[in-house]
């Protein structure tokens, strides 16, 4: 391995990384603008906000692995120059995503049973099944632009979803200081402005996406909304075989924090506010990881589909390179300025500021150790993606994520009296478990040859 060669994947990756990661840190802004919006608007509508934002993102992830599951088979299909298949593939994933949406509008509608079942106070709960009720026709767009986003990631095409998702979150910062508060003469529509403003947003990015992906210069030989009527039921199998464990992936760490935030609830609205605030922060300094991860898929990927088992191996490490140095430099600033970035969330006049402030504080400190765990753990999902492997890394999630990280967090929080830190520490252990088992799996793939492209396309699932 030279060092020149290393530092040549270090470039590619961060070429291709940066706008990923641009784009995913806009995406977060969609919702961080949300969340200090309500928060200046009321205790109980940030706390609404919280529930209904990760419900409604609960069911995207379902829907989402699919689209994820694009990246890698489009990356290696354009290294080979087959955009036969790159059309095939992409069109089935729309497919996938439009079948999603439409099965999941029922749950929105009929939320607030399910948030109080799970035993979150009947206030906000309501409140937040109304938020539900409008932005879960946003599905739909959110779902589309998904699959856009990773059939151009694939395709080598990162710039243009940076600018979609920076002028959706540019919409959304409007829309919302109009519809929440009832500026310009609006109405003041608290919460349910906050929906409407996140339906524009998807509806704008879909469009930016679909227009670009039809004229742009040397993507019209694909045409991915030519016919799309038509149905490609081998494309749509393969695509679901490949992306139902990812979607499975993806909903058992979402599900992970969504758990945290209902064993919040059931503490009350000061912890489930602070809680809220201080993931929104953690998930800003995420995207920085699911963006290197992405890049991670696509340049695994395509190496993958030239047999280069020398490159995917350096592709693998200069993201996790990448990662490891993005990571000291978030612990040090949530051990360092923690007031500011929790202080930014909440009004100054807001009664129940220091409370808040001082939960949330301490809610940082314990991001700072699972901030490693949780990079470390997205960087080998991307990796293994890339690679077409998706059925065990699917188990380990689970066996992390809920085999360990729930369970614990309940046993520390409600029985041990833990309160709010048991939550995070169950968190953090819970990502620790699933990370090493997800790393020594990379190990093992990395060690052995590959077999021929046509016998891995669909069986990598049930590789041993």
């Amino acid at each position: 391995m030279s060092s020149s060669s290393f530092s040549s994947h270090l470039r590619a990756t961060l070429s291709l990384g940066l706008p990923l990661i641009g784009a995913h840190l806009a995406q977060v802004l969609v919702t961080i603008t949300d969340t200090l919006m309500l928060g200046w608007y009321s205790v109980e509508a940030l706390a609404a906000g919280v529930l209904g934002s990760s419900f409604f993102f609960i069911l995207f992830i379902a829907g989402s692995g699919f689209a994820w599951a694009l990246a890698a088979p489009v990356a290696a299909a354009f290294a080979q120059g087959d955009a036969r298949q790159v059309r095939r593939i992409s069109r089935m994933g729309l497919w996938i995503g439009a079948l999603v949406a439409f099965l999941s509008y029922p749950i929105f509608w009929q939320s607030a049973f399910l948030l109080k079942f799970l035993q979150q106070q009947p206030e906000i709960a309501d409140a937040a099944q109304s938020y539900l009720r409008i932005v879960g026709f946003g599905l739909l767009p959110a779902l589309i632009v998904a699959s856009l986003r990773s059939t151009l990631s694939g395709l080598e095409r990162t710039r243009i979803v940076l600018l979609a998702t920076l002028l959706g979150a540019a919409v959304n910062i409007a829309l919302n200081w109009v519809l929440i508060f009832g500026n310009l003469g609006a109405p003041e529509l608290g919460l349910e402005g906050a929906a409407l403003a996140s339906i524009s947003v998807h509806l704008v990015m879909a469009v930016i996406l679909a227009v670009y992906s039809t004229y742009a210069p040397g993507l019209r030989e694909y045409e991915f909304f030519s016919r799309l009527y038509k149905p490609d039921w081998a494309a749509f199998g393969d695509l679901f075989r490949l992306g139902w464990p990812i979607s499975l992936t993806l909903l058992a760490e979402v599900g992970l924090f969504y758990a945290a935030a209902l064993m919040m609830g059931a503490l009350g609205k000061i912890p489930l506010a602070a809680h809220g605030i201080a993931m929104q922060i953690t998930s800003a300094t995420f995207m920085v990881h699911v963006g290197l991860s992405a890049a991670a898929t696509v340049r695994v990927g395509a190496a993958y589909g030239r047999r280069n088992l020398a490159e995917v191996a350096l592709a693998t490490q200069a993201a996790l390179l990448l990662s490891a140095v993005f990571v000291v430099v978030t612990v040090i600033a949530f051990l360092t300025v923690p007031f500011p970035l929790i202080g930014a969330f909440l009004g100054p006049d807001e009664p129940l500021r220091p409370e808040i402030l001082t939960l949330g504080v301490l809610l940082l400190a314990f991001a700072s150790l699972f901030q490693l765990f949780d990079a470390m753990q997205v960087m080998t999902l991307g990796a293994l993606r890339g690679l077409q492997d998706t059925k065990w890394p699917m188990i380990f999630a689970w066996i992390g994520y809920w085999g360990i990280g729930v369970p614990l967090a309940a046993t520390l929080t409600f029985q041990l009296d833990w309160g709010p830190q048991g939550v995070w520490l169950g968190l953090s252990m819970g990502l620790a478990v699933a990370g090493v088992l997800l790393y020594v799996r990379l190990l093992r793939l990395l060690r052995r040859p590959f077999a021929p492209l046509s016998d891995v396309v669909c069986a990598s699932n049930s590789q041993t």
